[in-house]
């Protein structure tokens, strides 16, 4: 999900599955019949014990060849190398970057000048070393960031996890010196954090005992807290509800632009934003829940979701408009529209530099660059010089405050990344390239589209080698997430590329509903009693490979993870006849107690409330675990998970491991002790689970 921060038959066979996915009827389930509820125990003896013998039987099966070693190693090779370009963030005069290798596998903190990084093997100054300090305090911390304050970058706010979970604590840490500071600013292990107000004063939000946390498991409450004093002295600056996802505040400190701020996040897409006076007053920006709403400078930013009227006129979601931010507070409503999206494009991104705004726009989920730049006579328009006609693209500033440089990203399926620095009407500067990881130069990139059900165009991306033959047998792999208006763009994996595209496999991903391709409408369109919509684009997306020979049921494998989890249990339980494997991970799958483990209660803007019966009477449709049938015909699947993972519960892979396996299915699982949301916590763990994935993929597929 995202954070606080959107993720394979002839002729008459075709047919027969095109006209068998009506969702399936499942009778209510209650909680009490539930025989596997004793697996949401995360760390109960008996929970654990029965997921190391889960994990023994998936590497006995998977783990043991000479194959499986060897693609683990090169995985862990690439993760490894000291040849991935070292992505890096401006701090004060240097420029800091996070790094895992073989011999540093929590990662250093460390830093140079951009005259080093400009060379091939710049000097690094380390900052701060995990896995020393993991040694020395007997921790497994995993790195989650650092705030540092301006102007002077002299403290840092950095947050450590342990063992990858979203919980974490906050410690100060002194720049200069290198060295934690003594009776700094804590706090304690919880979801939440710290945010610097000046070098005395941090917001904080997180859990302060009972009744303080929402019903999601993030903060309830912020408070001011004032160094020297204990966080129970802390002054409480807002107070959320139990129904709210996530209450935080923060202080802008753009040179010339102070500000405070305190934010009321109700769901995903739902929030309000306060104005915190000096006097402590807030003073709601009276534009809609749904918008995204940002301020810079003298400017006020809304990115539409929902069409609004403001001024006189309506301004279509997806669109971006500006007005000046005082004459907004003051009841003014003239904007100037930056962005208005169309059948084809819509609004990836933006970012200001110290005088221009960049937009980042996708037509038809391609990057198009674009200047903005605001004047005493309005805002004028030009084009990005230098940006690349293909590839994903992304802009990100290098200084706002200071300067007009961009670091500009560039990247596909099969060309390694290559980062450059730009200054706004220059040609870009390359500083990096990524190393070829894997031999591309048998394969192609295509973009089609495939009808849903419905009768809508689903764009997908095919890697495919150049020869391949129409027959129906290549080993095809299609990925999906299709949730959060989180869009998927073509991008460099080395790890797919070694463990399936180099093999000669076909690899596709599909820009299903419910994602953000197409901006708010494409998320919108699979929503709570329409999410069968994203299920039937994937369908269909599975279905015109087949049509096209690309593959065949028996030769298509499905991967996702996360809300793409859920995806591929409803692929599973909804489609099986389209598939020959299916890897579930980190997923939902019990979507009628999802709201009631871990952060689930926060998504239910996205698929229902199951104690609603009107809601749960859809619900129920996409919920795997409730569909899946003892008389089912299922391909074979592997479910992998988290012990640590405390945003998706465990517990849904396990239980619906765990009924499957009760009923004779080809089910396999594995679940990595540490890793959090994302799976793993090293790079070591992240090179032997995905080895399992694609060694159980290929052996499933290339048969």
């Amino acid at each position: 999900m995202p954070s606080q921060s959107r993720t394979l038959l002839i002729a008459a066979a075709l047919a027969a599955a095109t006209g068998a996915v009506a969702a399936q009827e499942a009778p209510m389930q209650s909680e009490p019949s539930d025989p596997y509820l004793w697996l949401e125990d995360v760390t109960g003896e008996r929970a654990l014990a029965w997921v190391r013998e889960q994990n023994a039987k998936a590497e006995a099966e998977l783990a043991a060849t000479p194959e499986f070693k060897r693609l683990e190693a090169d995985i862990r090779a690439i993760l490894d190398s000291d040849e991935k370009i070292p992505a890096v963030e401006k701090i004060g005069p240097y420029y800091y970057n996070f790094w895992k290798d073989r011999n540093h596998e929590r990662g250093l903190w460390r830093r140079t000048t951009l005259e080093e990084y400009r060379k091939p093997n710049p000097k690094w100054e380390t900052v701060l070393d995990l896995d020393a300090l993991n040694k020395a305090e007997g921790e497994n911390w995993v790195w989650h960031g650092a705030d540092c304050l301006k102007p002077k970058y002299e403290r840092c706010l950095i947050a450590l996890s342990r063992g990858g979970a979203d919980a974490d604590v906050t410690r100060e840490f002194d720049l200069t010196t290198k060295t934690w500071i003594k009776d700094g600013f804590f706090r304690p292990e919880a979801k939440g954090g710290l945010q610097w107000i000046d070098e005395n004063r941090v917001y904080v939000f997180t859990d302060f005992g009972a009744g303080s946390m929402t019903e999601s498991g993030y903060p309830r409450i912020v408070k001011e807290w004032t160094r020297g004093t204990p966080i129970e002295a802390a002054r409480t600056v807002y107070e959320g509800t139990a129904q709210d996802m996530y209450i935080a505040a923060f202080h802008d400190h753009t040179p010339g632009w102070e500000r405070d701020f305190v934010s009321r996040t109700i769901a995903f897409y739902n929030d309000e934003l306060y104005l915190r006076g000096a006097d402590g007053t807030l003073t709601r920006i009276d534009a809609p829940n749904s918008a995204n709403k940002s301020v810079h400078k003298e400017w006020l930013l809304l990115e539409l979701r929902e069409p609004y009227q403001a001024g006189g006129r309506t301004y279509p979601a997806g669109s971006l408009i500006a007005a000046r931010f005082d004459d907004f507070m003051a009841g003014k409503r003239a904007f100037e529209v930056l962005f208005e999206p169309t059948e084809r494009t819509s609004l990836a991104s933006y970012t200001w530099t110290r005088n221009h705004l960049v937009l980042n726009v996708l037509e038809d989920v391609k990057n198009r660059l674009s200047v903005l730049t605001p004047g005493a006579k309005g805002w004028t328009r030009s084009a990005f010089a230098g940006a690349p006609e293909f590839g994903t693209v992304s802009v990100s500033a290098v200084d706002p405050d200071e300067s007009d440089a961009v670091w500009l990203t560039v990247t596909d399926y099969l060309t390694p990344t290559t980062l450059s620095l730009a200054q706004i009407g220059q040609a870009p500067e390359v500083l990096k390239r990524m190393p070829t990881f894997f031999d591309a130069s048998k394969h192609v990139i295509e973009q089609h589209f495939a009808t849903s059900k419905d009768g809508t165009r689903v764009p997908y991306f095919l890697v495919r080698p150049k020869e391949l033959k129409p027959d129906g047998t290549a080993p095809t792999l299609l990925y999906g997430y299709g949730g959060f208006e989180v869009p998927l763009l073509p991008g460099y994996s080395g790890g797919v590329g070694k463990g399936w595209i180099e093999k000669g496999g076909v690899y596709v991903v599909a820009n299903i509903r419910g994602g953000g391709e197409y901006g708010p409408r494409w998320h919108q369109a699979a929503l709570k009693a329409n999410r069968h919509k994203a299920y039937e684009d994937f369908a269909a997306v599975a279905q015109d490979l087949i049509a096209r020979r690309i593959t065949s049921p028996q030769h298509l494998g499905i991967q996702g993870g996360s809300n793409g989890g859920l995806l591929m249990g409803n692929m599973l339980t909804r489609y099986p006849e389209l598939f020959g494997a299916v890897v579930v991970q980190v997923p939902l799958l019990d979507m009628q107690r999802y709201h009631k483990l871990l952060a689930g209660a926060s998504w239910m803007a996205e698929y229902g409330n199951p104690d609603k019966p009107e809601e749960w009477a859809f619900i129920r449709t996409f919920s795997p675990y409730h569909l899946v049938r003892k008389d089912g015909k299922y391909p074979p699947v592997l479910f992998m998970t988290s012990t640590r993972d405390d945003r998706v519960h465990p517990g849904h892979a396990r239980k619906m491991m765990a009924r499957m396996k009760e009923w004779g299915f080809d089910v396999r699982y594995y679940e990595n002790i540490e890793g959090g949301h994302g799976g793993a916590a090293n790079n070591a763990q992240a090179a032997h689970m995905a080895a399992l994935a694609y060694t159980f993929l290929w052996q499933q597929l290339a048969k």
